[in-house]
């Protein structure tokens, strides 16, 4: 399956994305291996979409409209994203 075809899965959370302490100004605690991490405001969204149970594709649709962006290009992004996540382990694969 490739990356792409992933994104438009329902992102399975993991226990450590919902326990993840993320602040407004970036900085996310991961309480399970003390990893922390320094988000940008797009991460911080994409973060916040995941947790509230949003999908890939619903993701790249609101980066798409909200920063200009081509919708393969977003979902290029977001799909890059998650694939950071996984390598965290902060979602399963």
């Amino acid at each position: 399956m490739t990356q792409q075809a992933k994104t438009t899965e329902q992102i399975m959370m993991s226990e450590r994305l919902k326990d993840l302490a993320i602040s407004d100004s970036g900085f996310v605690f991961d309480p399970y291996s003390g990893a922390t991490y320094n988000a940008n405001v797009t991460a911080l969204r994409l973060l916040r979409g995941l947790r509230a149970g949003r999908s890939a594709d619903e993701l790249a649709d609101e980066l798409a409209g909200d920063c200009l962006l081509a919708p393969e290009e977003a979902l290029r992004d977001v799909a890059d994203f998650i694939q950071q996540l996984r390598s965290c382990s902060l979602i399963e694969a």
